[in-house]
């Protein structure tokens, strides 16, 4: 349990100071008096989730091999598949990237997007979605810092990110006059930062990799590959269910899409604590798995299954206490404000099953069965929330379309849950036999 407290604890500084940075971000963006541009960038940000979780899949690739490579005593291999792996995410991001920049008009539109809305996120957008590349690397070089455990050095790179967007933001937004333009400007100068400062900690630090050799790096992809596809195809379930409730929510007007927008800055803030766990817990199960410890496998699913269901349970009391607080911090009214105030009250229970889901993504990546992953998050983005979003809105609004999403999290999360311990069962019996 220290270890996994710990190495989330530190995790989770870099990964919530993005996080209350982009809430930063929204409040000044909602403090130019006109929702469409507040829309924008609630529009805008759900397609660049698209490419974050591309970019997660690949970082947790990369992560989950080196880590075994780590934990089986192989550092020339932990090397040589550093170098390879940062190859795969240059190319994999780059392309991305261009796809997102070529189709960002429709793609915005396909979400709910029209009027100034579109236009505005469709400028965010051409600025923002080149950095994709440098979003890749700075996350992989974190990754990379985790597996050998240096979750001081991984929190660096996420924190100096941070720090810069929050310094400049306000500059560039106000000062400058540049409004959301200018928040995408400085979203690519922290990425950056985040590149540098990753570099500095594997590279210059640990010397955790090499030299990238052409050989090396194809006759490595069908690993990285092998973990990289399932974790990607895991993590763009969850864009996708949003974009499916962006787009229901979407038919209710501004007003309701401002307050999706609103809640979906302050939720990763309050619940940031799970995604550093579901990052930080990967690592350590990875190098069990190659040192042969199974009962520290199981030992580390359960601590972090008990950690991430108590951590979310305090937070959302508090949460639904500090309502009027957002809802005055962000200047919401009318139906905005009823809805703040709904998600608030009730985002704690979506977030109890998802702890379940991220921990057992988790385990399922890095214990050799990311196929799992795929489909647990699938079936929650697919079968888990479209009939339930599109039932609950039709007949209660806003609010039942976002209870539909918990409704349908609460079946796919206990799933998960279940099927993780009967795959950490699973691995460990041949070693008993043995």
């Amino acid at each position: 349990m220290r270890h996994v407290l710990v190495m989330t604890a530190a995790a989770s500084i870099g990964l919530m100071s993005i996080f209350i940075v982009d809430l930063l971000s929204l409040i000044y963006v909602s403090r130019l008096g006109d929702p469409n541009l507040t829309a924008a960038v609630a529009y805008a940000t759900q397609v660049m989730f698209f490419a974050v979780s591309i970019n997660i899949g690949l970082s947790i690739a990369i992560g989950a091999l080196v880590a075994r490579a780590i934990g089986a005593g192989d550092w020339p291999g932990a090397q040589r598949l550093s170098a390879s792996g940062l190859v795969h995410v240059i190319v994999i991001a780059a392309l991305v990237g261009a796809a997102g920049i070529v189709f960002r008009r429709e793609i915005l539109t396909l979400f709910g997007a029209r009027g100034e809305a579109l236009d505005v996120g469709a400028t965010f957008l051409a600025i923002t979605l080149p950095a994709t590349i440098l979003l890749g690397l700075g996350m992989s070089l974190a990754a990379l810092l985790r597996a050998v455990g240096d979750a001081r050095r991984a929190m660096y790179v996420t924190l100096s990110g941070a720090i810069v967007t929050a310094c400049l933001d306000p500059i560039f937004i106000f000062g400058l006059g540049l409004g959301v333009e200018g928040a995408a400007i400085v979203t690519v100068i922290s990425r950056l930062v985040l590149v540098a400062v990753g570099l500095l900690g594997a590279v210059r630090r640990h010397g955790l990799v090499g030299r990238p050799h052409r050989r090396a790096v194809i006759l490595d992809l069908p690993a990285m590959l092998t973990i990289a596809v399932p974790a990607i195809l895991a993590n763009l379930a969850t864009p996708v269910a949003n974009a499916y409730a962006m787009r229901v929510f979407s038919h209710f007007g501004e007003a309701v899409v401002a307050a999706f927008a609103i809640i979906d800055r302050v939720t990763p803030v309050a619940f940031g604590v799970v995604f550093a766990l579901s990052g930080s817990v990967g690592p350590i199960l990875a190098q069990n798995l190659g040192a042969r410890l199974f009962s520290r496998v199981r030992q580390t699913l359960t601590n972090s299954f008990a950690f991430s269901a108590v951590y979310v349970v305090a937070v959302s009391a508090l949460l639904r206490a500090s309502a009027p607080l957002v809802v005055q911090i962000f200047g919401a009214q009318g139906e905005t404000a009823d809805l703040v105030r709904f998600f608030c009250a009730y985002g704690g229970l979506l977030w109890l099953f998802l702890g379940g889901v991220f921990v057992a993504n988790a385990a399922f990546n890095n214990l050799g069965f990311p196929v799992l992953s795929t489909l647990f998050n699938w079936g929650r983005a697919t079968l888990g929330a479209i009939p339930f979003v599109t039932i609950g809105a039709a007949h209660f609004g806003p609010e039942g379309g976002f209870l539909g999403l918990i409704a349908g999290a609460a079946v796919f999360g206990t799933g998960a849950v279940a099927t993780a311990y009967f795959v950490t069962a699973k691995l460990a019996k041949p070693a008993k036999s043995a």
